[in-house]
């Protein structure tokens, strides 16, 4: 494990950092800058992705042939992270979920003619995108195989009637793609499929309201009621749909780390700006021992994730599907986002709790980590019963045999 970063890699890293200091972190003090939800408004998120686009720093993740930069997923974690410095820095970049992660996997597993027609506009940033999958109780969630939506074949269709909620990004998508049962088989009994908002039979119920900052297109509640869908856009096999959302949460789940690190970061970098100038009872507080600890535990958590995170994407880059790698970084790095923006909140006192600073916005956004993508606990689950099957050899080095 190299952990120095290839020159390409590094200058990709560098204009953003560049670009995010000089053209993003500046509009957060606006209110203009914002849509009703707490997001940077349409016009303007348009004006800054034709700008990053002219930056060459477009959808670093797809292939150059499709008009992104082609970067590996260590590439992605370096430059994820410097990305997400601002909250309004991954969609910029064409970046943000859930749109990051349909594209990888359309990439990975959608044929040509599904490629040209759901993936490229998603690309190109002229269409956002969703992924339809969690239902309420007693619908499948953190496990899958309770999923009720059901897709019924009736000749060269599929037929799906069900109920999805918690959608990101659904109130503005126009692809979506969708899991939905076809069997009682506990691995195979799911299909994926992919579908337009435009298609009959099937409604946004409403827009759920949450506690946070939202996605564009919000977190949705929707309803089937005889969506046909034509085979030809069933993604993969038939029963393959558990699949398709294991290869596209493995690497959606770390891409969510490395955006997380970036908003611990720029949280200790509001902390640090702050303590070194605030002066109380003559002295700095940054001068003072209990500060320093506060910020010094912080600094360590997030060198932490960061550690993490890279080691998974190595994995991942290595060809591994890396699932207790990615599992300790989602659990570790989504605690750490918590620790970091709570710790800088405390230090900048009501100065972090007003909207003086972005801090109170990224608290918020802090709590629906431990959750968004397999809960923590799910995660710890997944990663304890991989320590019991291989007991000591559950920490082998890379390239050591277990």
């Amino acid at each position: 494990m190299d952990f120095s970063l290839s020159p390409e890699i590094a200058g990709f890293r560098d204009a953003i950092r560049r670009f995010v200091d000089a053209e993003l972190i500046p509009l957060e003090a606006d209110p203009a800058s914002y849509d009703a939800h707490e997001n940077i408004a349409p016009d303007l998120l348009a004006r800054m992705q034709a700008r990053a686009k002219a930056a060459g720093l477009w959808a670093l993740q797809m292939p150059v042939a499709r008009g992104g930069q082609g970067l590996s997923i260590v590439g992605m974690a370096a430059c994820y992270e410097e990305m997400n410095r601002s909250i309004f820095g991954p969609v910029v970049f064409n970046a943000a979920a859930p749109d990051d992660g349909n594209m990888t996997v359309l990439e990975k597993v959608g044929t040509p003619a599904q490629k040209d027609r759901f993936l490229q506009p998603i690309v190109d940033g002229d269409v956002r995108s969703s992924f339809a999958m969690t239902e309420p109780a007693p619908g499948g969630g953190s496990d899958p195989t309770m999923m009720i939506t059901t897709a019924t074949r009736d000749g060269d269709d599929w037929v799906i009637h069900g109920h999805k909620h918690y959608i990101t990004g659904a109130g503005v998508a126009k692809h979506f793609i969708l899991i939905a049962k076809t069997s009682d088989d506990p691995r195979k009994g799911l299909t994926a499929f992919l579908f337009h908002a435009d298609d009959p039979g099937w409604e946004i119920v409403r827009r759920i309201p949450i506690m946070g900052p939202e996605e564009h297109g919000g977190h949705c509640e929707i309803r089937f009621d005889g969506l046909r869908i034509p085979d030809e856009n069933r993604l993969m096999q038939v029963g393959d749909g558990l699949k398709v959302t294991q290869i596209r949460l493995g690497t959606a789940r770390l891409t969510h780390c490395m955006r997380w690190l970036g908003l611990a970061r720029r949280s200790m970098e509001i902390a640090a700006d702050y303590v070194a100038d605030r002066e109380a009872f003559g002295v700095r507080l940054a001068d003072r021992e209990g500060v320093q600890g506060m910020l010094g535990e912080a600094a360590m958590a997030i060198q932490t994730g960061r550690l993490l995170t890279m080691h998974a994407a190595w994995a991942l880059d290595q060809g591994s599907f890396a699932k207790k790698e990615v599992s300790m970084a989602k659990v570790n790095v989504s605690e750490t986002l918590h620790k970091a923006v709570d710790t800088a909140i405390q230090l900048n006192g009501a100065r972090g709790y007003s909207k003086d600073t972005v801090l109170e916005w990224i608290y918020r956004y802090a709590r629906q980590a431990r959750l968004v993508d397999g809960a923590s606990e799910v995660h710890k689950m997944v990663f304890s019963k991989t320590l019991m099957a291989e007991g000591t050899d559950f920490w082998h080095w890379p390239g050591q045999t277990p």
